[in-house]
């Protein structure tokens, strides 16, 4: 197994609220399941270095990358001039959206999360038969060129897919998106990009409210409607394989969202571990096929904690199983 872990050292640091469901126990979640499924010790595991600034602007526009440091910025001053508010459960939060907040951490948990990409590609072109998964949060594939939405501050993937063609001159890459709420953000980021092929499912209607119809040719979206199985959601993806074949990526990102799983309350498919390693192995076969398997995958959601960290646990076990 060549897999890679890559951490983000703020991530268990980023906490909005015990309310909010992107909390800090998704990553304790995920790393008890690895720890007792074995795949902790057999994975390789590294920390994810911050990106640079310069890289946001790959995916987001300058002003946007600005006012998310501007709000930082005020929330440390903020924080030194009132230590004993730093205290999780008293940490100030600001809030950039509905559901996309900032405290402390925040910004360096967000720039550890898009580093995690840039660091995983990295890793990925050095050597053939490469795979790595990130534990990034806040998760990105929500965040648009000029926008927080969804928890999502910068979308991790977009920067990730940008910096490799960019930093490794490559003519294709592809991602993979099988989230339950559409990547809006990594939708808006590359559409039109014909160097990316992007492939994404999602329940449909259902937030973000986005998807259908496609909004470039580039884009080959897969609305499912609520109550879809995992038979359902395997038919309705099945075509995406000989389009990425057809396609050739150089290199295959996937934004991995566990929030399809029968389990989890913020939607309504009925997925299970077994689909998310069947799509994981498809998507690995197709890489083995296009680009000496190197495949990066990100962590977006997935929010009943047991059945985030199985799924994950599944996902790793498909990737590194061709």
């Amino acid at each position: 197994m060549t897999i890679r872990i890559y951490r983000t050292k703020h991530g268990v640091k980023h906490d909005l609220g015990p309310e909010h469901p992107e909390s800090p126990d998704r990553l304790y979640a995920i790393d008890d399941q690895l720890l007792a499924s074995g795949l902790e010790m057999v994975c390789e595991h590294a920390d994810a270095k911050p990106i640079a600034e310069a890289y946001l602007t790959l995916a987001h526009s300058p002003e946007y990358v600005q006012s998310v440091f501007a709000r930082a910025q005020h929330l440390s001053a903020s924080a030194k001039a009132h230590p004993d508010a730093n205290h999780k459960d008293n940490n100030p939060v600001t809030w950039l959206d509905d559901d996309t907040g900032m405290m402390e951490y925040t910004l360096p948990a967000a720039l550890e999360s898009a580093g995690a990409g840039c660091n995983a590609v990295d890793w990925a072109m050095q050597g053939d038969d490469r795979q790595a998964f990130c534990l990034a949060r806040p998760p990105g594939h929500h965040a648009t060129y000029d926008g927080s939405m969804g928890f999502c501050l910068f979308n991790n993937v977009a920067i990730a897919a940008r910096y490799a063609l960019q930093n490794y001159q490559l003519s294709r890459v592809a991602i993979i998106d099988f989230d339950v709420h559409h990547g809006n953000g990594t939708e808006n980021i590359i559409a039109g990009d014909q160097r990316i092929m992007m492939c994404s499912s999602f329940q449909h209607p259902f937030y973000p409210h986005s998807g259908a119809p496609v909004s470039a040719s580039n884009i080959l979206s897969v609305p499912i409607e609520a109550g879809s199985t995992g038979e359902v959601f395997r038919e309705k993806v099945s075509h995406w394989f000989n389009a990425l074949e057809n396609f050739h990526p150089e290199l295959i990102f996937i934004s991995a969202g566990f929030d399809g799983h029968a389990e989890d309350p913020m939607a309504h498919l009925r997925l299970t571990e077994d689909d998310y390693f069947w799509v994981s192995q498809r998507i690995r076969r197709v890489a083995d096929s296009c680009c000496n398997g190197r495949v990066v995958s990100t962590l977006e959601g997935g929010y009943d904690l047991s059945a985030l960290g199985r799924s994950v646990v599944a996902h790793l076990k498909g990737l590194s199983h061709p």
